[in-house]
């Protein structure tokens, strides 16, 4: 299957690294080949004029200035160009022969079509090396003719295997080398894409966590002021009611009124100040300041607007985990909110039940109308949600003989609890 990704071109800087490479390749090329005449070093059977051997140099070295940025079609013009130096005769063999490798290593490390460029090099590979059998046949009789030869082979046989070592060498080194620098450059592309994946996966976790510490403190928010304010609501209505009739009725709703009001106020300052203070850790925020040691303060309110309450504890109480007891004393005291809102209820019975592996949470009221409210609401939902994120259960529905239930189950890790204990209460109020 073809590699989908494609290497980005060369960067304005590597383009210059480029161009300062090629000039300095060719005027050394140029040079070379002042010098290679000036030796006699070409040694083929005819000799082409200096303007070609200097045209050549200059032709075969200048195609590095494109080398990243277009080098299928460089690989194969320096090939063509090095191949017609070697039939002409032209052949500047030392900067050349870097040259060839220098542009099949490019075009390893910076083809975009993966799949051209392997068989642009297998082709050009599989042509030099039938090049170079092709030579050795036609200098055959030139080397049978060598007669002062001292190696254990034949002249013939010696120099066809270092004609083959030499060129594979050299096209098998500038092919791993150019594969080299691709799986680098993609194995760092990968690592960028994790990198940035991992940060968008980061922020977006940031951002849940935003979301569900803002719905956290809305429902904070509504469990607080929902139960204030319906007490208040209550107490105003038996205070208007009794204000004509009973003076001191009056002033002791209104005294309740007064107290809840200002609860409610507390509460929220201390919820406030947990949100400014940014660097507490969540179990030393005032969220936990409530727990089950408090359910009998929701009891006195609910008791002041008028109706029986009643709480009965069951079991052996034991310590519990702040996040636990937070959550079953936020589900009591959303209850009793529906109970003084919609249940038109004139008793409230609750009981916490601490069971061998859950504390249970039971309260239940004999109201004529429902304890939700008809059009939902996001008590329940809280109740749910608080009990979802503990793996417990919750059920809430009609009794049978009348009134309203909450029912929630909350599992604990503790030491088990003897049977016999908890069908016992062991408080009541």
């Amino acid at each position: 299957m073809p590699d989908e990704w494609q290497r980005p071109g060369p960067t304005p800087r590597q383009r210059r690294i480029d161009l300062w490479i090629a000039l300095g390749v060719t005027a050394g090329a140029v040079l070379n080949v002042a010098m290679a005449r000036s030796a006699g070093m070409f040694i083929w059977h005819f000799q082409p004029g200096a303007p070609e051997h200097y045209a050549w140099a200059v032709a075969i070295s200048v195609p590095l200035v494109w080398r990243r940025a277009h080098p299928t079609a460089v690989f194969i013009v320096v090939s063509l160009l090095f191949l017609a130096g070697q039939i002409r005769g032209a052949q500047e063999t030392q900067f050349a022969g870097g040259v060839l490798f220098a542009s099949m290593y490019a075009l390893g490390a910076w083809g975009r079509d993966r799949q051209v460029a392997r068989w642009t090099r297998i082709i050009v590979i599989t042509g030099m090396l039938g090049w170079v059998l092709v030579s050795w046949l036609l200098s055959l009789d030139m080397l049978d003719r060598v007669t002062d030869g001292r190696g254990p082979f034949t002249p013939t046989f010696a120099t066809l295997v270092n004609l083959l070592l030499v060129n594979v060498g050299i096209f098998a080194g500038a092919y791993l080398a150019g594969e080299g620098t691709w799986l680098a450059a993609r194995r760092q592309h990968q690592l960028e894409e994790q990198a940035e994946q991992l940060r968008t996966a980061q922020e977006k976790a940031e951002e849940r966590a935003v979301l569900g510490e803002r719905v956290r403190i809305a429902r904070e928010l509504h469990d607080v002021v929902a139960h204030h304010v319906s007490v208040m609501g209550i107490q105003a209505s038996a205070a208007r009611k009794a204000l004509d009739k009973d003076a001191g009725k009056t002033r002791a709703a209104l005294t309740a009124v007064e107290e809840s009001a200002r609860t409610a106020v507390a509460e929220l300052r201390r919820m406030l100040g947990a949100l400014r203070a940014g660097d507490t850790a969540p179990e030393e925020t005032p969220f936990t300041a409530a727990g089950l040691d408090r359910v009998e303060e929701l009891l006195v309110r609910v008791r002041e607007a008028g109706l029986t309450a009643e709480l009965t504890t069951y079991g052996e109480p034991v310590p519990l985990p702040d996040s636990v007891t937070q959550a079953a004393y936020r589900i009591v005291q959303e209850a009793l909110t529906n109970v003084l809102k919609h249940a038109h209820a004139s008793t409230v019975d609750v009981r916490i039940r601490y069971l061998s592996r859950e504390l249970e949470v039971d309260v239940a009221d004999d109201g004529r109308g429902s304890a939700v409210p008809a059009t939902g609401g996001m008590g329940l939902i809280g109740m749910r949600e608080r009990v979802a994120v503990h793996d417990g259960s919750i059920e809430a529905g009609p009794r049978a003989d009348g009134g309203y239930r909450v029912r929630v189950r909350l599992p604990l890790e503790l030491p088990s609890i003897p049977a016999q204990r908890s069908a016992e209460p062991a408080a009541h109020a």
